[in-house]
């Protein structure tokens, strides 16, 4: 088979810019695909050409199969590379392609439906020799058959979608009594995201570390495996750091995990460029379990680039081509130290919720070592429809300790102002001592996401957003009138200016969406923040310098109490975005006054939408009596669920949402007057 010259990627994002990159290395033609809300993304730009399948919801475009295949066949693709996510681990996509003549870029269908099906993985692969966790057998279990297989095992366990993977539905079930609900929201997430609530139920294993092994087959016989990747920084069972290699294992360990992910490669197979995950007990590396096998491209593949020399996405192609892999097993070699952050839409001081927005300024970090895998551009619009990683920042080194610095200088580079990201979060993650000394595990970021979390808005952004404001806005009051040069009319002045006096306190309000608003005060020299006491501040400079570059990047050095601090700046339509170390905050303009009116509106006892998101269930009606903590609504925004309960016994006296509806953050959803009030 020759090698084909056009390809379509049936994805988006910052994938589709990764794929076409290497083919455009290797002299290959891009067609990409996009929805309505992706008309203008990046990935259209870059692709050699652009096909517009259908409208933002997922299932009329890039979940429709006949629509991907329309594309392919109006373009005269030859190939469809599937990235990540969405239809990448769907059989019936890779048998479509086939009966339509396409190479699909992945594996048999066969092989992903096998491995697809996590009941079926674990059975194939135990019968080849593979070590597996403990856990429930037989597929399509009801919720009564999953409870007592459950208690059976004994708690804690942890219940995971059968179909799909990259840890959506996964619930990990520490009190028995929480099963009926914990299985019903697993269902709930898994049909949402996968098309199918099939679960099952394992041992949890308590401190474990998520150690993985790419593995690459082809369709001579040949299947190698490319080293091991650390994935134990997770949150909510999602992977937010990755590195490569792991410092649990030794040489020893590597290569038995190595052996068993190519036994169960084989076991199914497999030809192309596949994950085998592995469940390890920090205390007993040599302890490991097969946890289930991704049969795409990871989203972690850089590090394993980094650190082996080789571009996985090219081996992937030249495989589906039907080429022989070019290396034999004792041909690899890991060099060095890589590690990744996965930048996501998200608010870490609000519980993570997701976020989004235009992106009003975008610096994406590079230099020595520094590679950014994105999507984004300036004017990129962040919703709620999909997934919220929006880039990854890669660090490479000599040794780990080295790749952790730069990982975490990197980040601190990283601008993307008009969407709040995990940056500065992940940034401090870095830095945390566990991290730094290696001992990790799965557990680890959830039991300290506190401690990484910053004290509240620092006082000097809120300076920043002042001082700023005041200079954005010094011409006023400082015209001249009638030809008298210098005159200042008095009632006009907004720099706290008086005639013969000492100037007053200017009063500048702001608030952070989700937060209490905050009076900055300003007279000459000097800056008030909330109750805070005087403090000499001013505005060192302020420096369009990134506009010329199209990044939209504006900087701003602001000097308080004796320290200057750079900020990076945009202005919104509500105000000012200003951001440092990879930390970024919305100081929107506040109105005391019309707060006060729509706060009177609305009622003390409203429920807000918690992030932009779409509601997906409604519990209660308008005038049912609800008890305090009752679940009465369901937000969801990039797949992820977020409960909106009540905050007292009472009525619901307002209802203003149903299943369906979009909503964004701070919107008022309901109402629940207290019950001696109604």
């Amino acid at each position: 088979m020759t090698m084909f010259d056009s390809v379509l990627i049936a994805n988006r994002g910052e994938i589709a810019v990764r794929v076409i990159r290497t083919l455009r290395a290797m002299g290959l033609r891009s067609i990409a695909v996009f929805s309505d809300a992706d008309a203008d993304a990046r990935h259209v730009r870059e692709a050699d050409t652009a096909v517009r399948i259908g409208p933002a919801a997922a299932a009329e475009s890039y979940l429709s199969i006949d629509r991907l295949l329309d594309a392919a066949r109006r373009t005269g693709a030859q190939a469809v590379h599937p990235g990540y996510g969405f239809l990448a681990e769907n059989a019936r996509f890779a048998a479509a392609c086939e009966e339509a003549g396409l190479v699909f870029i992945g594996p048999p269908a066969s092989a992903i439906d096998l491995m697809g099906d996590k009941i079926r993985a674990k059975e194939t692969v135990s019968a080849a020799g593979v070590p597996v966790v403990p856990g429930s057998s037989g597929s399509g279990l009801s919720d009564a058959e999953l409870a007592d297989a459950a208690r059976a095992i004994g708690m804690p366990v942890l219940l995971k979608p059968s179909a799909g993977g990259g840890g959506k539905g996964m619930r990990l079930v520490r009190d028995e009594a929480a099963l009926a609900d914990e299985i019903a929201a697993a269902r709930r997430e898994a049909r949402s995201s996968f098309g199918d609530d099939t679960l099952l139920v394992e041992r949890w294993v308590d401190r474990p570390r998520h150690i993985e092994i790419q593995v690459m087959a082809d369709a001579h016989g040949s299947v190698v495996h490319l080293g091991e990747r650390e994935c134990s920084l997770q949150r909510r069972h999602q992977k937010v750091i990755e590195e490569a290699p792991s410092v649990l294992l030794d040489e020893r360990t590597r290569a038995a995990m190595g052996e068993a992910a190519v036994a169960a490669a084989r076991s199914c197979g497999y030809v192309g460029a596949g994950t085998i995950e592995f469940i390890v007990p920090g205390a007993d590396p040599s302890s490991y379990y097969f946890m289930e096998m991704n049969t795409r491209l990871q989203v972690e593949h850089p590090v394993t680039e980094l650190v082996t020399g080789v571009d996985l996405v090219e081996l992937q192609l030249r495989v589906a081509a039907g080429e022989p892999l070019p290396f034999a097993q004792e041909d690899v070699r890991l060099t060095g130290h890589a590690v990744e952050a996965r930048l996501c839409a998200e608010d870490a001081s609000r519980g993570f919720l997701p976020t989004g927005g235009a992106v009003l300024a975008l610096r994406e970090a590079a230099g020595p070592g520094v590679r950014t895998d994105s999507g984004l551009s300036v004017g990129s619009e962040v919703g709620s429809a999909y997934d919220p990683m929006l880039a990854k920042v890669i660090a490479y080194g000599p040794d780990r300790a080295t790749a952790l610095r730069r990982l975490r200088g990197a980040l601190a580079d990283t601008v993307t102002l008009g969407v709040t990201t995990n940056a500065g979060f992940l940034r401090r993650l870095l830095a945390h001592p566990r991290v730094v000394s290696g001992d990790l595990d799965t557990g680890l970021v959830e039991q300290d996401a506190q401690s990484l979390l910053p004290d509240g808005a620092p006082a000097e952004m809120y300076a920043a957003a002042a001082l700023l404001r005041a200079a954005r806005g010094a011409s006023y009051g400082r015209n001249t009138q009638a030809g008298q040069a210098g005159w200042r009319d008095p009632f006009s002045a907004t720099d706290g200016w008086r005639l013969g006096g000492t100037p007053a306190w200017v009063p500048h309000h702001f608030r952070l969406p989700g937060e209490e608003p905050v009076t900055v005060r300003l007279r000459g020299g000097e800056v008030r923040v909330g109750d805070g006491p005087p403090v000499a501040a001013r505005l060192v400079e302020a420096v369009d310098d990134g506009r010329a570059a199209g990044q939209g990047v504006s900087r701003a050095d602001v000097e308080y109490a004796g320290t200057t601090h750079r900020f990076a700046v945009a202005e919104s339509a509500d105000g000012l975005w200003l951001g440092r170390d990879g930390d970024s905050w919305e100081p929107r303009d506040h109105d005391p006054v019309e707060a006060g009116r729509a706060g009177a509106a609305a009622g003390g006892d409203s429920l807000t939408a918690p992030m932009p998101g779409t509601v997906t269930v409604v519990k209660v009606a308008s005038g049912d009596d609800v008890t305090a903590g009752q679940s009465l609504l369901v937000v969801e925004a990039m797949k992820m669920e977020h409960v909106i309960s009540a905050p007292h016994a009472g009525t619901v006296t307002q209802l203003d949402v149903r299943p369906g509806s979009t909503v964004a953050m701070d919107q008022v959803l309901a109402v629940v007057t207290p019950r001696e009030e109604s």
